[in-house]
């Protein structure tokens, strides 16, 4: 992609993500995703009804009269999208690649954490971690995360979710929110390493697939190409049985995901690149409130 280019795109991302996460997120996100429990905030003197377990006895010795500490909630938060870059993400059969919906729904939900003045990072990921950019916060770091999606060039093709999130969990000492973006294209068994990062962590899957993975038409001959193994075949898809095929091959997928984010107790959403992925985000934060 040209330099203009991803700039023009950048700037596109960031007036439709903002305007999301301002005017429809904000209030959604920050009910969602809570932030680490109650902070100290000051101290001030006893009242009638406070809570005696509450009495600050330094305080109170040195002046000679009850003090008691005040707590607020601690919002803070650290929200790690783990993006899935493999090459099964360039397809799309429409206008919009599973990569463009990708790039969205990660600005939107990056702009809804600074909003909140929770720091940010990133792991890119395919069947290896391709790069990892540490939580920050601000506008300028969420450009800079935005810049990395649209323009990021992954050195391998597969997809390793087992990896990723393995690396996840050992990379990140405190938990954090941390958002899985993929097709969930992956021939492996993540399930254990989800129950791990799932324990740990407030984990949330978001599946981006295009509906015509889910069948395959029957239009006769055709040649297909893997873009994360790098070959090509020749396939007869007015063959039922070539279709039946690929139907239990998209069904096993879909199985596993959804029995590996069930078992390990992690919400978990699936937006197809001709939906509307705000109206699937706001249904997947008001049913965490």
């Amino acid at each position: 992609m040209e330099a203009t280019d991803l700039i023009k795109k950048v700037r596109h991302i960031e007036i439709k993500a903002r305007g999301l996460s301002r005017n429809i997120f904000a209030g959604e996100y920050h009910s969602a995703f809570k932030g680490r429990g109650m902070a100290f905030s000051e101290v001030r003197e006893y009242r009638y009804g406070d809570d005696m377990r509450d009495i600050d006895w330094n305080v109170t010795a040195r002046y000679n009269r009850p003090f008691v500490k005040i707590f607020e909630e601690e919002r803070e938060l650290t929200v790690m999208l783990m993006i899935d870059v493999s090459e099964s993400l360039g397809f799309g059969s429409r206008s919009l690649l599973k990569r463009d919906m990708v790039a969205e729904i990660a600005a939107t939900l990056a702009f809804s954490a600074i909003q909140n003045n929770d720091k940010i990072g990133v792991i890119f990921f395919t069947d290896k971690v391709e790069k990892f950019i540490p939580p920050q916060k601000g506008r300028k770091h969420i450009l800079f995360i935005i810049r990395e999606i649209l323009g990021f060039t992954p050195e391998s093709h597969g997809t390793d979710l087992n990896m990723a999130l393995r690396y996840m969990t050992n990379a990140i000492r405190k938990r954090c929110t941390a958002f899985l973006i993929s097709d969930f294209i992956d021939p492996g068994d993540y399930q254990k390493a989800m129950q791990i990062a799932g324990r740990k962590h407030d984990l949330v899957a978001i599946q981006v697939y295009d509906q015509l993975s889910t069948a395959l038409e029957p239009v006769g001959l055709m040649k297909v190409w893997d873009p994360e193994r790098g070959d090509e075949r020749w396939i007869d898809s007015s063959s039922k049985q070539v279709r039946e095929q690929y139907r239990r091959w998209w069904n096993s997928l879909q199985d596993k995901m959804i029995t590996a984010t069930r078992q390990s107790g992690v919400d978990s959403v699936s937006v197809s690149t001709e939906s509307d992925y705000v109206k699937s985000l706001l249904q997947l934060f008001q049913q965490r409130r």
